[in-house]
């Protein structure tokens, strides 16, 4: 019977259908899917752990209903170098308490070569440009031809390279070196859609002639022109490093504690592609099976967590036992782990930074100020102010003429609540691409509606 649960594929209808099965149901589904992707491996299996509650539940559930197999299971955390402590404590504490020696961390990743440093970049932008010779750097197109091209028009202007104008080889890609040279992670992934350095980007689309060839990103660009964002942080301290380790570890299969309740990305995946689904890693090439991808607790929501948690006596990270008062005037713990310094849902209420200023001020400070999220959103504010917003008299249009007034100084950072606490009603996204694009914490309820958590 539980065989039946687990298929190649649901429609959305089947998924709201199977959240409602009993916990007790749901956990001899994981236990089985569990068990078979024991059997898939050939090399290694590993868990993706990052020390919050859903990956906890899946290593409890192989420790506890498969000790036969859970020895052979690996433990790797993603440890991006800007964790909540209490997230980076807990992790290491369970995953040596658990895991023992099978627990490992990943490492950040270095530089391949040389790079100047952003605002250097520019200057040598700038200054072959008032000699017309921007040729040394520019492709045909007007597209920049790389960093070696930058550093041998620096070289050849007379400057010489140090760690004030260049990140040289070797060193690691940590937060700082991709907010300086990508941007901050604010908005989703749409603003990512060039995946390419921050001066790549500002050459692209001021030389480029091909930089107006889509007429729906013409209005994204214009932001983009402004704005510095990006969500390359995502892969450069995350999707790398996981899949270094897993590579160096020779694993084949991976387990997460991915949900179809949180979000519509994840409903859709596990919705076409199930519980198991195959896809190709380098590091595994010479078998008939391919590298694997298995979310035992795909059908799991955020009350059946907590239920498992607490009904079986779990210790978990205390970031969750952590309140903030949401911006309706209640008391809510904090729901998720994830990155301390990610501002990926600044549109929404209750955004992970809005509620980094009440748990962690120092983190939230560091980054409006140190790492600039503050004149980026300004930047965002002046460019897409909501007009209506503006000339209105609620608490949000309040907002919108502080900031309109203060800019991003620091007497608008000290207002409470900030007014950038919640960027979604100041300003005005429509047809940009960006007005609805956000992956993460939005919650699926069976009837089909969004809301966030």
């Amino acid at each position: 019977m539980i065989n039946d649960y687990i298929k190649e594929s649901y429609t959305f209808k089947e998924v709201y259908a199977l959240q409602k099965l009993p916990l007790e149901t749901k956990i001899r589904i994981s236990v089985e899917v569990l068990r078979r992707a024991f059997e898939l491996s050939k090399h290694n299996i590993a868990l993706a752990f990052s020390g919050g509650k859903d990956s906890q539940v899946v290593a409890d559930l192989a420790e506890r209903y498969l000790p036969e197999y859970f020895p052979k299971m690996l433990c790797i955390f993603g440890n991006t170098g800007i964790e909540f402590p209490e997230s980076l404590k807990f992790a290491r504490e369970y995953g040596k308490e658990h895991f023992g020696e099978r627990f490992h961390e990943t490492e950040l990743s270095q530089l391949e070569e040389d790079e100047l440093r952003y605002d250097f970049a520019r200057q040598i932008v700038s200054e072959l440009e008032e000699i017309n010779s921007l040729g040394e750097i520019l492709k045909p197109d007007g597209k920049l031809k790389g960093q070696k091209a930058l550093i041998e028009a620096a070289l050849k202007l007379g400057y010489e390279l140090d760690h004030h104008n260049c990140f040289f080889k070797g060193q690691k890609k940590t937060f700082a070196y991709c907010v300086e040279q990508y941007g901050a992670p604010l908005l989703g992934k749409a603003t990512s859609k060039l995946d390419a350095h921050r001066i790549n980007i500002e050459c692209f689309l001021k030389y480029s002639a091909s930089v107006t060839g889509k007429e729906e990103l013409k209005e994204y660009y214009d932001i983009l022109r402004e704005c510095k964002f990006s969500q390359h942080c995502c892969k450069l301290l995350k999707k790398e490093p996981s899949e270094r380790k897993q590579a160096e570890l020779d694993v084949d299969v991976i387990v997460k504690g991915l949900m179809a309740a949180e979000s519509r990305s994840r409903l859709t995946s596990i919705a076409t592609r199930g519980h198991i689904f195959e896809s190709h890693r380098p590091h595994i090439n010479n078998d008939k099976n391919g590298f694997y991808h298995v979310n035992p607790i795909a059908l799991w929501t955020d009350d059946d967590v907590w239920a498992y948690l607490k009904g079986h006596g779990c210790k978990y990270s205390p970031l969750y036992d952590m309140t903030y008062k949401a911006a309706d005037g209640s008391v809510q713990h904090i729901k998720r782990n994830g990155c301390i310094m990610c501002g990926t849902d600044i549109q929404f209420k209750d955004n992970h930074l809005a509620i980094l200023r009440q748990t962690h001020p120092k983190a939230w400070e560091s980054c409006m100020n140190h790492f600039g999220y503050a004149d980026e959103l300004y930047k965002l504010f002046r460019l897409k102010k909501n007009k209506y917003i503006l000339d209105s008299f609620t608490d949000d249009g309040t907002k919108a003429r502080m900031i309109e007034r203060f800019g991003s100084t620091d007497r608008l950072l000290r207002d409470r609540p900030c007014a950038y606490d919640d960027m979604g009603n100041l300003v005005d996204l429509t047809g940009t691409g960006l007005e609805n694009e956000y992956d993460a914490e939005v919650m699926i309820s069976p009837d089909g509606q969004l809301s966030m958590i």
